[in-house]
């Protein structure tokens, strides 16, 4: 029989969009901008010295392209490729594969290292988007499911708005009232895993709800 469950279908597609836009924006851009110039390694600072805003906000990356400006391009069309495929195809039969392969490449070509910590449980959560969840129905009574499906949105939301947050530090370092770099990079560490698990917990709450919304419907028919 085949599944197909939504609400893990939309947190899986909220994160990998985030996760290629960070591509795009942490990245791709800021490598573009440091025009056709040789990297000298496999391992680069996205941003370079001319247009950094904070003495931490390099955005570390590593890429088999040794040119500023191709890798930069790469990253971009890779990352927006990993959008559309969030958005449009990771419910599909080889969805969570093929975003892997994307994901990889992005890395080889400059799109970043520490999103990773994030990709990793958006793309194994995201494999059970057209499984029955059998064994998360086990350990998880429907009171408790029940309770975790109404948290999702709100699990999802505060996911999403920790990793914008982490993205927005990684380019400008910029916290109202906080100008300690050290401090500053601390909290972006913090955030960094925080994002990872409000990504899990997102997960957790939408098979819930995939769940429970399933018994729903066999009541109904």
């Amino acid at each position: 029989m085949t599944y197909f469950n939504k609400k893990t279908k939309t947190t899986a597609s909220a994160m990998g969009v985030l996760l290629g836009m960070a591509g795009v924006i942490n990245h791709g851009v800021f490598e573009i901008l440091q025009g056709f110039t040789p990297t000298n390694g496999f391992y680069i600072e996205a941003i370079g010295e001319v247009h950094r805003f904070w003495v931490y906000g390099t955005e570390g990356a590593f890429t088999i392209i040794h040119n500023f400006l191709i890798t930069g391009i790469f990253a971009v069309l890779t990352s927006l490729a990993i959008i559309i495929w969030s958005l449009k195809y990771i419910h599909t039969k080889h969805g969570t594969t093929i975003f892997l392969l994307l994901t990889v490449l992005l890395i080889l070509v400059g799109g970043g290292i520490g999103f990773i910590i994030v990709f990793i449980p958006t793309w194994a959560f995201a494999s059970q988007i057209n499984k029955a969840l059998s064994w998360w129905k086990k350990i998880f009574p429907f009171g408790l499911r029940k309770i975790l499906s109404s948290f999702w949105i709100f699990s999802l939301a505060t996911a999403m708005i920790s990793w914008l947050i982490v993205m927005e530090l990684g380019i400008f370092g910029y916290i109202p009232g906080q100008n300690n770099p050290d401090i500053i990079l601390n909290i972006v560490f913090i955030l960094l895993f925080s994002s990872a698990i409000l990504t899990c917990i997102s997960f957790i709450c939408a098979y819930s709800g995939d769940i429970n919304d399933r018994k729903l419907n066999r009541e109904l028919q």
